[in-house]
């Protein structure tokens, strides 16, 4: 390793020319990839013989640049067909692979018909695009009739790959994302030997009607022995030994044993159909029999989204070692930890990835004691009112609700988990002291006692209960529970298994476990029912066993060669950094006759690549406790001069000085600024107070300096600063903004339409917000197309029309300045014109205001 890093020294000591050789290599290669023209070639394949009739397979051969190249067969998901695939097909032929991206039986254009990824239909129909890849000269080949291949798909698509390799030997690498393991046990929670399972109803209907749709007739283009299953699922709510046997044998679970080629396994996180625990099972059974296998648990799932850049990066990580040749397999596991990042380019929260060892060893468990009495709840004859945590395809619709046991409001959504009084029953921890990541399926053990019936059907869940009551429940995973043979007032001892998620519970909040009698998404009892749910144990106590990883945040790694340039490109960074370094020295020596005056801008101009001037010789002066409103429409450059001001962008010419040094990116002067300019990038998961903590320690100046208390008085959010960002009105969103900006009190406060999306009421608290700043003796600069609101808001104003300066000077002697008053008809024509550029006015007849000076500066352009 050391001499990995001297070679690296000795390198990047060279020229720099070769720093930019290298640079414009790397660049070429990228860009001869990226425009490597694509070759299609679409026909119909002949798949297996169904009731002695030929069925055709539509599909589409991509051929990239240079062959012979490995190949990849490309399934699709349940309802859709070959077109699906495209961009990802594409993608992966600009990698170097041959990839046939085909239609399954039953969709599309392909014939016969669903049998539902069965052995005899679907699975022989891939090993029969296998053997017709191995006929094309285009393909590279490991031996007669055996082409180099790799199997990939999504849902449907990844559980045919599975089956796939477990049938033909052929198959030497496969990438499965968001499928399942058991599709009785998908479809039919629970379904045992002894146990019925719990019907997911709403997903079956859209699968169903996904393919039923395909053609006329009740059972489409279903096979007859399916169709059947279902009708019967759909009647009775209730599954029997044919369906299961149908179901199980479309599952990879019946050939893991049989798999030898490396395998990943990509899972949804917000996926109510497959859930995480369904790659789990996949993963544990192709370890125990020495499969190597990767597992990644990634944002999006059924119930979220995907883009097929995203699927095919995956695919072409995994692939290119086995089939290429291109470095070697990473099976450290992943998952998505959601709003442990913030976006650079949004500023919202995104998740990243927890890496660790690998899909078994680096799972361990915590232990947490939740507590409360024994609780009675009911279910509604017919089941209704019923919870409403997720539908199909939609996701989660209860992200935040009130307090357990309040009642519905038009604010926490439909009636959800929490909001159906005596459905719910909840034990919660105290607070946590620290935060906690769960990371997969916890446990918990209960009682359950009916009070009349002889079994019972409940949905349990872990969630998220803030200070302020609000309850997260992560992406609306319930785990359903279907237990016999229960005897009324008696109580059976039943350990749960609750949804696989990954959440971070804050320091503070409570983990809950709730248990409910109803979720709309399931099949559930006509009759009424009462069930007593208690904690196994006298105490009234229980332990949670808390799902985790022992990994780390990080983000994904970069070639060596990237390193390099990023060294040398650092390198040369600093070098200049040290020259600007002595020029900032001596301009800031030269204007050091203003180092009072909070803003000066002398000539301002910002030209973009395309010659258009965003800003034209701008300069203007705002002095020590002014209250100084930038005018103009949309895109009159005023946001581009307050970036410039910022140090965001670099001006093509003219200078700021902000109280006397030159701005420039991290001038040191910048931290005497507060600044909210297009968007705060505030995290919804946490409190008020949390955002400005995080946000002050990002700083890396003392706690003591941030004076939390003063900006939060004058931001007027009261007790409202606890409370979750997402729970927030707009108008509480923006004042928590500007009490951001307004950390540590900083003498100079820069905001950009700091009441854009307010409402009138909201728009007056704002204006109080800055006044009783401006009162502690500093200076604001404010953006706005509000006329009205400069005008009872600012002491002075710039006005700004297509980048140039129109006038600039306290408000008075702006509007003072004006001719005689405007007639009723030159007043509706200010309105229209004023409109016409954007600028939200209210003009008045006969009346001299800052929008009759603004028509006549500008008029003559209109």
């Amino acid at each position: 390793m050391r001499a990995f890093f001297r070679g690296r020294r000795r390198l990047l000591a060279g020229s720099a020319a070769v720093v930019l050789v290298l640079v414009a290599a790397l660049v070429g290669v990228a860009a001869s990839s990226s425009d490597a023209p694509i070759r299609t070639r679409s026909q119909f394949v002949a798949g297996t013989a169904e009731n002695g009739a030929r069925v055709m397979l539509d599909t589409t051969l991509y051929l990239p640049r240079t062959t012979p190249a490995p190949a990849i067969l490309l399934a699709q998901g349940f309802g859709g067909s070959k077109t699906d695939l495209d961009a990802e097909a594409h993608a992966l032929a600009t990698h170097g692979y041959v990839v046939l991206a085909y239609t399954a039986r039953g969709f599309g254009r392909s014939g016969g018909l669903v049998h539902l990824d069965a052995p005899a239909y679907e699975v022989a129909d891939a090993s029969k695009l296998i053997s017709y890849l191995a006929t094309l000269p285009q393909v590279r080949k490991d031996g007669p009739g055996d082409p180099r291949l790799g199997v990939a798909g999504a849902s449907y698509g990844g559980a045919l790959a599975l089956l796939a390799a477990g049938q033909d030997k052929r198959v030497d690498a496969v990438a499965a994302d968001i499928t399942w393991n058991d599709l009785s046990q998908a479809l039919f929670p629970n379904a045992g030997a002894t146990e019925p399972g719990v019907f997911k109803k709403q997903w079956a209907g859209v699968l169903f009607s996904s393919a039923a749709g395909q053609q006329t007739g009740a059972c489409g283009r279903f096979a007859p022995d399916l169709c059947a299953a279902y009708q019967h699922a759909a009647t009775t709510g209730q599954t029997d030994g044919a369906m299961l046997s149908l179901l199980r044998a479309s599952s990879p679970a019946a050939v893991l044993d049989r798999i030898t080629a490396p395998t990943v396994l990509i899972q949804g996180e917000q996926d109510s159909l497959f859930p995480l625990g369904q790659a789990d099972a996949n993963a544990r059974g192709l370890a125990a029999h020495g499969t190597t296998v990767k597992e990644i648990w990634r944002s999006g799932g059924h119930d979220g989204s995907t883009s097929a850049k995203e699927l095919a990066g995956y695919v072409e990580d995994w692939f290119g070692p086995v089939l290429l040749g291109h470095g070697r397999l990473d099976t450290s596991f992943e998952a998505a930890v959601p709003g442990s990042g913030i976006s650079s380019d949004t500023g919202q929260t995104v998740a990243q990835n927890l890496r660790a060892g690998d899909a078994t060893r680096s799972r361990r468990t915590s232990h947490l004691t939740v507590a409360g009495p024994p609780q009675t709840v009911y279910a509604p004859a017919g089941g209704s009112p019923a919870a409403v945590t997720a539908v199909p395809g939609l996701g989660a619709l209860l992200a935040n609700v009130n307090a357990l046991g309040g009642a519905a409001t038009p604010l926490s959504g439909p009636a959800g988990l929490a909001t159906i009084p005596g459905q719910v029953a909840a034990f919660a921890s105290a607070p946590l002291p620290a935060p906690l990541l769960v990371a997969g399926s916890s446990t918990i053990t209960i009682q359950v006692a009916p009070r009349g019936a002889a079994d019972a059907t409940l949905f349990a869940s872990l969630a998220d209960l803030a200070p302020d009551g609000a309850l997260h429940l992560p992406n609306g995973l319930v785990a359903p529970i279907r237990l016999t043979g229960l005897r009324p007032g008696v109580a059976r001892t039943v350990t749960v298994t609750l949804p696989a998620v990954v959440t971070q519970v804050p320091a503070g909040h409570r983990v809950v476990v709730a248990v409910g009698t109803t979720d709309s998404a399931y099949q559930l009892p006509t009759d009424p029912r009462g069930y007593t749910i208690a904690l196994d144990g006298a105490s009234l106590r229980g332990d949670l066993s808390v799902a985790g990883i022992d990994g780390r945040i990080a983000e994904a790694g970069l070639p060596w060669s990237w390193l390099v340039v990023g060294l040398a490109a650092m390198a040369l960074l600093l070098a200049g950094l040290l020259v600007s370094g002595v020029r900032r020295r001596a301009r800031r020596a030269v204007m050091g006759g203003l180092a009072t005056v909070p803003v000066v801008i002398e000539g301002l101009v910002k030209e973009y690549g395309d010659g258009f001037r965003a800003v034209d010789g701008v300069s203007f002066r705002v002095e020590s406790g002014q209250v100084v409103g930038l005018l103009g429409p949309n895109g009159a450059g005023k946001t581009t001069a307050l970036r410039v001001l910022m140090g965001l962008i670099r001006p093509t010419a003219g200078t700021v000085h902000v109280f006397g040094e030159l701005v420039e990116a991290g001038a040191p002067v910048l931290s005497k600024v507060g600044t909210f300019i297009e968007g705060p990038g505030l995290l919804p998961h946490l409190s008020g107070r949390d955002n400005l903590r995080l946000f002050w320690a990002a700083t890396g100046r003392p706690a003591q300096d941030a004076q939390f208390d003063t900006a939060l008085e004058i931001a007027g959010l009261g007790t409202s600063v606890e409370r979750r960002v997402r729970t927030y009105s707009q108008g509480m969103r923006q004042r928590l903004a500007i009490a951001q900006a307004m950390l540590g009190l900083p003498e100079l406060l820069v905001l950009d339409e700091p009441t854009n999306g307010l409402d009138p009421p909201q728009i007056a608290e704002m204006r109080e917000v800055l006044r009783r700043y401006a009162a502690t003796g500093r200076t604001v600069v404010i953006s706005s197309h509000l006329l009205a609101e400069v005008e009872q808001t600012c002491t002075h104003v710039v006005v700004m029309h297509k980048g140039k300066l129109v006038a600039a000077g306290s408000v008075a002697e702006i509007v003072g300045a004006g001719a005689p008053q405007l007639a009723v008809a030159d007043a509706e024509k200010a309105r229209q014109i004023l409109a016409t550029a954007g600028v939200t006015a209210q003009v008045m007849p006969a009346q001299r205001s800052l929008e009759e000076v603004f028509l006549r500066m500008v008029g003559a352009d209109q």
